[in-house]
C-alpha cells in the first residue's frame, strides 16, 4: 500500500496539482491585495467614502457581540470575481496558444531511414 502511495505521489498530474496549489494561493494573496488595496479605495471614493469591509449589523449587544458581516462578504465576491475573470483569462490564452500550435504546419522531418536505405541500395546497382 505504501508503494501504490508512493507511485501516485511520484505521477506528474499529482505534482502540476500541488504546485498549482501553491501559486493560486499566492496569486489569491495579490489578488486579495489587489481588491482591499487598489479596488475597494476607488470604490469608496465614487460612493462617498463607504467602506465595504466594515459594513455589518450587530446581532448582539457589546463589543464581543455577534455581527453579521455583509461587507466582508461583499469583498469576498468582488475577490472571486477577479480570480475568476484573470483565471478565465489564462485559460483563454492557453487555448489559443494550443489551437495555433496545432493549426501549426509540421516541420518537414526528412527522409525517412527507410528511404536512405533504399537510396543506397540504388547507388550500389549503378
Amino acid at each position: 500500500m505504501l508503494k501504490e502511495f508512493k507511485d501516485f505521489i511520484a505521477k506528474g498530474n499529482v505534482m502540476d496539482m500541488a504546485v498549482g496549489i501553491i501559486i493560486g494561493a499566492a496569486f489569491t494573496a495579490i489578488v486579495g491585495s489587489l481588491v482591499s488595496d487598489l479596488i475597494n479605495p476607488i470604490i469608496s471614493l465614487f460612493m462617498g467614502g463607504i467602506d465595504f469591509s466594515n459594513m455589518g449589523i450587530q446581532l448582539s449587544e457589546g463589543e464581543d457581540g455577534a455581527v453579521f458581516a455583509y461587507g466582508k462578504f461583499i469583498m469576498a465576491i468582488i475577490n472571486f470575481v477577479i480570480i475568476a475573470f484573470v483565471v478565465f483569462l489564462l485559460v483563454k490564452a492557453m487555448n489559443k496558444t494550443k489551437k495555433k500550435e496545432e493549426e501549426a504546419p509540421a516541420a518537414d522531418p526528412g527522409p525517412s531511414e527507410l528511404d536512405i536505405l533504399m537510396e543506397i541500395r540504388d547507388s550500389l546497382k549503378k
